[in-house]
């Protein structure tokens, strides 16, 4: 006899990396806060940040010391050009690198803008416990990356494993 597994609601942070966006037309955040809560999850924070390394740290450093952030998805930043600097702030602050994240949104994204999608640096990890996914800027990298890998990832009754099921040992030492 299986159990059914229930669905735990995450504390999900969300942070659009751009020196130009606004609130007023933050498109990739909204659509990034908008599929969290319907998925289930709330909005723990959603801030809007420079594409400065140091400014990027700060705030990624505040919520992965904050208890209550299970996750934090940040669009924007992870190009090419020279101020694109979202790996570089952000991969010496994960202890892990989910190597496989990067892998696997790019085969997603090349269904639908084929070989642009070499330009992309999106990179996941952990960090103090936390799960943080960096996105392109896109919306609809944004799109892809919610609704094809993270979304059933950080569902507990994804199976055969998610990484919500991990979550209880990622402070093991």
């Amino acid at each position: 006899m299986s159990i059914e597994k229930q669905f735990l609601p995450l504390n999900i942070a969300v942070l659009t990396i751009s020196d130009s966006r606004t609130e007023a037309d933050d498109i990739s955040g909204k659509i990034l806060s908008e599929r969290v809560e319907q998925a289930g999850h709330t909005v723990f924070d959603k801030k809007i940040v420079a594409d400065d390394m140091y400014h990027i740290r700060a705030v990624i450093s505040n919520w992965i010391v904050e208890a209550n952030v299970d996750a934090i998805v940040t669009t924007g930043g992870t190009g090419v050009t020279g101020r694109d600097g979202t790996p570089e702030a952000i991969m010496p602050l994960l202890d892990k690198v989910l190597d496989g994240f990067g892998e696997v949104f790019r085969m997603l994204s090349y269904q639908d803008i084929k070989t642009s999608t070499m330009q992309s640096r999106a990179v996941a990890g952990v960090a103090n416990g936390t799960y943080v996914f960096c996105l392109p800027g896109s919306s609809g990298a944004c799109k892809t990356a919610w609704d094809d890998l993270i979304k059933a990832q950080l569902d507990f009754r994804t199976k055969p494993c998610n990484l919500v099921q991990l979550m209880p040992r990622l402070k093991e030492k």
